[in-house]
Parts: structure tokens; sequence; C-alpha cells
């Protein structure tokens, strides 16, 4: 992940843009492990609604959350078209169910407009920042802002 604080203005950097509710979001390539179709996911008791369980990965037990819920925007209903984005996340390994993959965006920051003040902080945790690239509204998610501040601690 890139630390935007270090970041020089006019460097280059790779997001992946993916569809969750109609909306577009993308994250950092350099988080994102692999793609994969979904499949159906164990539901484990007594976790977070946003929480869809766990998958086998190739031997390894990956969480998966359901992104839609986690920004707020209600429950996906997966279907065979959903995929899921392997990413890392503070050392740890999760997939994100979102609706489809839409591009490899090539940007520098200088593209990248500040989170608008709105009436909820909770929208900035999520939300790094806009980026308004031919005629689309893409908002870059903050990985590590994804888990609750207790299981980031706890991961």
């Amino acid at each position: 992940m890139i630390d935007h604080t270090t970041a020089t203005v006019g460097e280059r950097r790779e997001l992946i843009s993916f569809r969750v509710n109609q909306q577009e979001y993308c994250v950092d390539i350099m988080a994102v492990r692999e793609i994969r179709g979904w499949s159906p996911a164990t539901s484990l008791p007594q976790s977070p609604n946003y929480m869809r369980g766990v998958i086998n990965l190739r031997g390894a037990v990956l969480p998966i959350m359901d992104l839609s819920s986690r920004l707020g925007l209600g429950s996906a209903e997966p279907t065979v078209r959903h995929v899921i984005i392997v990413v890392k996340v503070q050392e740890r390994m999760m997939g994100l169910l979102v609706d489809a993959v839409s591009d490899i965006l090539s940007i520098t920051d200088d593209l990248v407009q500040p989170t608008p003040d709105v009436a909820c902080d909770r929208v900035r945790s999520f939300v790094r920042g806009i980026i308004s690239l031919e005629g689309r509204m893409i908002s870059e998610i903050s990985l590590d802002r994804l888990l609750p501040e207790r299981e980031a601690l706890a991961a």
C-alpha cells in the first residue's frame, strides 16, 4: 500500500475500480492479491452482519466481507456475476465481496479530491478521497479502516 503522506506529487499509482450497489469504488492495486469468482461462504456464529463467513482459499481460511453491507448500502445478494477481491489489510488477508471489477486506473494524487465534509464522520473514515475521472466519480476506499478498531488491533 502506498502511503499518501510520502508519495510525491505527479507520481503515478494504480488502483482497481469495482462496483458496489451501482457505485464505483477503488482500492490500491498493491493491496490486491487476486480476484476470483463468488463461491458461497460458510457463516460463523456471532460475526458482524457485514461478514459473510469464510471460504477455503487453497487450504487457507479466508474471511469474506460484504463490502456493500460494510459501507452501509445494504446486504448484497451474491450471484455468479459477483466477485471476491482478495486483499491484504494490515498483514491479514481477507476477501471483499463486490458486484464486479471495472477497470485498472493509473492516476496521480492530484486527481484525488478530499472527501467532502458530510454529516457523518464514518464516511470520511472509509473513503480516502474522490477521483473524478472521465465523467466518473470513484471513491477510493481506505482498506485499513474497513476492520473495526477492535478487530484491527487483534489482526
